[in-house]
């Protein structure tokens, strides 16, 4: 089968017209059982198990989608929360577009935990778009009101400081989880969603229009500041011999790029 022709795109770009593969890889991080293996099952097999199965490294995942002319592949790494997989960190951070940092929202220390999981992940890479997600929402709609206020306060100041979007799911009732990716899909095409938001504590918050829009501008200007670098050294002013790195995807570790094998159809 004859492939198509790779084509490199910047998130901040629009959707190509002609008929075209680009593949997204998508980081899943957080505290182990808080539901990354789930979610990420859910979205590409449409499956939800109740019992526990601990990720043991990273699991990847593949899901097909298609918006206009253009074919989506997410490329879903889902890291095992256990402290001894922290060095693998790399492996879902580096080279993706966004990073979901997951916390189970039933159990509050593990939203405490984010602060280290997003300081790892963004010493790593700092340019992709965080989303934070609170699972379990079905579990955490039984719960005593006060809790639930105080869970939804806490969640919204650290959405507020990760400029992230916030979104409260549930695999088990499929809440919210197609729209995690629509809003991913959003925020790195700059695309205009429809979707109401939620903020009201209690409900399954989502809250996403004003968060996660900085990210394009800072890959703008390194793509601008990374143009000018060749203009100079097209001039003998600079020289990037030692650095090859200077071209806008090269450098962007965010950058969007066809590199789906035909053989995974």
């Amino acid at each position: 089968m004859q492939q198509n022709t790779p084509t490199s795109i910047n998130r901040h770009d629009p959707i190509p017209g002609v008929k075209n593969q680009i593949d997204i890889q998508i980081g899943l991080v957080g505290d182990a059982q808080v539901g990354k293996t789930s979610l990420m099952v859910k979205y590409v097999q449409n499956i939800f198990d109740n019992e526990y199965t601990q990720t043991l490294g990273v699991n990847f995942l593949k899901r097909k989608v298609k918006l206009r002319q253009t074919e989506i592949i997410f490329s879903l790494m889902d890291l095992g929360g256990q402290s001894e997989f922290i060095n693998m960190l790399p492996l879902a951070a580096v080279g993706s577009s966004v990073i979901i940092f997951l916390f189970d929202l039933t159990r509050p220390v593990t939203l405490k935990s984010i602060k280290g999981w997003f300081r790892q992940a963004k010493g790593l890479n700092d340019l992709a778009i965080p989303i934070l997600v609170g699972t379990k929402f079905d579990l955490f709609y039984t719960m005593d009101s006060q809790y639930q206020n105080e869970i939804s306060k806490v969640a919204m100041e650290y959405s507020q400081v990760m400029d992230a979007p916030l979104i409260f799911c549930s695999t088990a009732k499929s809440i919210h989880i197609q729209k995690i990716f629509k809003i991913a899909l959003a925020k790195l095409f700059n695309l205009t969603l429809t979707i109401n938001e939620i903020n009201l504590p209690g409900d399954p918050l989502l809250i996403y229009k004003d968060k996660g829009n900085n990210c394009i501008n800072q890959s703008t200007n390194n793509n601008n500041n990374n143009t000018n670098l060749r203009r100079k050294s097209s001039h003998g002013h600079t020289s990037n011999n030692n650095n090859n790195n200077n071209t806008p995807i090269q450098a962007s570790p965010i950058a969007v790029r066809s590199s789906y094998n035909h053989r995974h159809h």
